[in-house]
Formats: structure tokens, C-alpha cells, sequence
């Protein structure tokens, strides 16, 4: 049997995450490869097309030459109990940096300690943790939250788009010292050098698909001018794969990426998974493959679904 040229695959996550418990989206095959294209479900197609252009870059053009050929990573520790979060942790391929899901809605602050004490103790003193909140406190929440948060991590690297509103940020930023990074005023803003105009962010989060491609993710560093985290938008390897190359072609990494999701599928695209060994995970291109799409791919309405949504989304039939 030979793999279509279009394909969509649809799997459970082992965790809730994001509010998801499952994840799909479209794998292409071009010249240059395979791309991913899996804009999350409350994206228009406005929105989407950016996800659409990164995935036909990928499949059609392919990557700037790496300057790097192994991309150190964080593990991920979605909004879960504390023995699950530091079973997480532990079993997180040699990561010594966790980021950790934060405002979920239905817990409370002090589920929210004890899961980043329990990742605390499973990383040991020297290991470095992020939280990430997608922009769900306001500004006095948030200066709140962060002091007691950065207790229980025994330091924080970063917090993670802690507020929606860029002035919210700029003005958190000065209230606190942990670290401020920006997520979602960089890849959901018209304008995304606003952060930058406004002193709102340390660190910014720069994803692949929502920005349109590697290239253009590479654009924006430049002008953005602060450390980069290249993070996942919670895809297959094929997704992750188009991640590490941008971490690969960036002049300049000084943080752990966030590229370190695939943990959370239960059932990836590739048979080699791209996760980490060591603390890192190796940059090289994936293909999806027969046995993986047996157990991954998708039914014939999320299929039919995705389909039109490409229809809709690049102005072309994929059928």
C-alpha cells in the first residue's frame, strides 16, 4: 500500500492538554518532504492560512541549512496531579528544564503549588522550570500568582504569556523579577513587534505553523532581537520536525524549546518518534508510515472535515 499524498490523522492525548483530550490534523507530501497542517479548531480561516503556508513550505521548499544538529529541550507537564507530574518529569528523556501547564480552569492555586513542588523534586535544585498560564490572569492575579508560584518552583525561568493584554505584560513585567515571555502576543497579534514597543517580554515563544513557516518564524526573531523559544503547537513528529529546524537555523538559542510534545500522543505518525534522548532531541526529517498510520489515522467524517477545511483554507481541493 502507498501512503496518499494528503493524509489526516487523529489520536488521543494521553493527558488533557490545552482543553483537548485528542489531537488531529493533515500531513502533505511534497518535493521537499512531508509538512503538517493543524491549525487548532478555533482558528478561522483567516487564521489558518499562516498554518497552511508553513505547511506547503515544508512539503514544497523545505528548511534553511541548521547551524546546530541536536535542539535541547524541555518536557512538558500538562495541569496534572503531583506523583503524575513527577512520573512525567522523570520520564522525560534526560530534560533538566519542565514547563508546566498552569490556570487550568476547575484547580485551584494550591493544586497548582504542589504539582510545581513535585516537579521540583523530580527535576533535583539545578533543573529549571517554566510555567505557562495562556494569558488567562489578569494583571493583579498574575503579580499574585507569581510570587507564590516562583516559591513553590524554588525560582521560576519564566512565566509564559501570564496575561493576555500586551500593557498587562509590560506592567507585570515591572511589578515582579521572574522572567516574562510571550506566546500569544507574538503568534495570534496583527502586530507582533508590539511586545517589543512596549518592554512586555524577556523571552518570546516563536511556533512554526501559526507563524507561516520557518522562514518567515526567522523574520521575526531577527526583529524582535530577544532570546527565542521555539515551541510546539502540539503536533505529530512531522509538525515537531518543522520546529527543530527553525531552532536548528536560529543564530542564537539560549533557552531550552518547548519541541518536546510528541509524549503526549498516544499514537505519533512515524515509526522513530522525534523525542528527546539526553536532554535533546536530534534535528532530522520524518515521514509517516504505514504501521503508524494504521493506528493513527482518522475516520472518514474527521477526514471529510479536514479536507473541506483545506478547501476553504488554501482555496484549492486536496481531494
Amino acid at each position: 500500500m502507498t501512503i496518499p499524498s494528503v493524509v489526516v490523522y487523529s489520536t488521543p492525548l494521553r493527558s488533557r492538554f490545552r482543553g483537548l483530550t485528542a489531537r488531529d490534523g493533515v500531513l502533505l507530501r511534497g518535493d521537499a518532504g512531508w509538512g503538517e497542517f493543524s491549525p487548532f479548531w478555533d482558528y478561522d480561516d483567516a487564521g489558518s492560512r499562516p498554518w497552511w503556508r508553513a505547511a506547503r513550505e515544508a512539503a514544497d521548499e523545505g528548511w534553511p541549512a541548521p547551524l546546530r544538529t541536536r535542539i535541547p529541550v524541555n518536557v512538558t507537564v500538562p495541569a496534572v496531579d503531583p506523583v503524575r507530574a513527577a512520573q512525567i518529569v522523570r520520564a522525560g528523556g534526560g530534560c533538566t528544564t519542565a514547563k508546566v501547564k498552569v490556570a487550568e480552569r476547575g484547580q485551584d492555586l494550591g493544586e497548582e503549588q504542589a504539582r510545581l513542588e513535585a516537579v521540583r523534586d523530580a527535576l533535583g535544585p539545578h533543573g529549571r522550570i517554566r510555567i505557562d498560564a495562556n494569558g488567562a490572569w489578569d494583571l493583579d492575579t498574575a503579580t499574585d500568582r507569581l510570587r507564590l508560584l516562583d516559591r513553590a518552583a524554588g525560582g521560576l525561568e519564566y512565566a509564559e504569556q501570564p496575561c493576555a493584554a500586551v500593557a498587562d505584560l509590560a506592567a507585570l513585567r515591572r511589578r515582579t523579577h521572574v522572567p516574562i515571555a510571550a506566546d500569544e502576543s507574538i503568534r495570534r497579534a496583527e502586530d507582533p513587534m508590539a511586545v517589543v514597543r512596549a518592554e512586555a517580554a524577556d523571552v518570546v515563544v516563536l511556533k512554526v505553523q501559526p507563524l507561516g513557516g520557518v522562514r518567515a518564524a526567522l523574520r521575526i526573531a531577527e526583529q524582535v532581537g530577544l532570546p527565542v523559544v521555539v515551541s510546539s503547537a502540539l503536533e505529530s513528529s512531522v509538525g515537531i520536525a518543522a520546529g527543530l529546524a527553525l531552532a536548528a537555523a536560529l543564530p542564537e538559542l539560549s533557552h531550552a524549546c518547548g519541541l518536546a510534545t510528541v509524549h503526549l500522543f498516544a499514537h505519533d505518525v512515524v515509526d522513530d518518534p522525534l523525542l528527546p534522548t539526553d536532554g535533546a532531541i536530534d534535528v532530522r526529517r520524518v515521514a509517516p508510515s504505514e504501521a503508524a498510520l494504521a493506528l493513527s489515522g482518522a475516520d472518514e467524517e474527521t477526514t471529510q472535515r479536514w479536507l473541506g477545511r483545506i478547501d476553504a483554507v488554501a482555496g484549492q481541493s486536496a481531494r
